[in-house]
């Protein structure tokens, strides 16, 4: 039996170029999983490889800014003149039905969302060094090296916050990185702050029987 039958909202976050999408990716091979990706919206052109809808809901920026004056995003940023961001009613739609609801977003976007969910878990993945976090960066091939330095100087500063969030996996394998990750959700469920309300309304249901 569940004691906490509420959906859960996972935050995988961390550095551009980590590995979240990878990580993400193995999480969701994984079988017997109850786990549904919320796909964020972006202004940015898609890449070659990329389907609308399955990496990103790509919008006009008109879009994206009418739904930030409706406050209809809950979390969103700016970077290289595109924005990113979440939707926020498609999340509550999601939590309230009981899925478990896996957010893959920067690390700005993540303290955003803690402002607005803080029962939300909070996963930084780390690279298991930063020259390894560099190299992987300057070998992507999909930006020039003005966008590239860019990228580096702004993982510099969000490595710093990793003590911000309530996990810290290092990316050194990634099936492995799933792993923990999995394991991570599962202990969450069995957390006493979630559960202990319908703990208790079963203790009393036994002691009125």
């Amino acid at each position: 039996m569940k004691l906490n039958d509420k959906g859960l909202l996972i935050v995988i976050s961390g550095p551009s170029g980590v590995g979240k999408g990878t990580i993400r990716s193995a999480l969701f091979e994984m079988e017997g999983h109850d786990l549904i990706y919320s796909v964020s919206l972006t202004t940015r052109k898609p890449r070659a490889e990329e389907v609308n809808g399955r990496e990103y809901w790509f919008i006009s920026k008109e879009e994206f800014e009418q739904r930030i004056k409706d406050n209809k995003m809950l979390e969103y940023a700016e970077f290289v003149g595109n924005y990113y961001g979440t939707p926020l009613d498609t999340v509550e739609e999601q939590l309230k039905s009981g899925k478990e609801v896996v957010l893959e977003i920067e690390v700005n976007g993540a303290m955003q969302v803690r402002e607005k969910m803080s029962d939300a878990v909070f996963i930084f993945i780390a690279p298991p060094s930063y020259e390894a976090l560099e190299k992987r960066l300057k070998s992507r091939g999909t930006e020039d090296s003005e966008h590239i330095k860019e990228r580096i100087e702004k993982a510099k500063k969000e490595l710093d916050l990793a003590y911000q969030y309530d996990y810290i996996v290092v990316n050194d394998e990634v099936k492995n990185a799933a792993d923990k990750i999995m394991a991570i959700i599962r202990a969450e469920h069995a957390k006493t702050e979630r559960t202990i309300h319908k703990y208790n309304s079963l203790l009393e249901v036994k002691n009125n029987d």
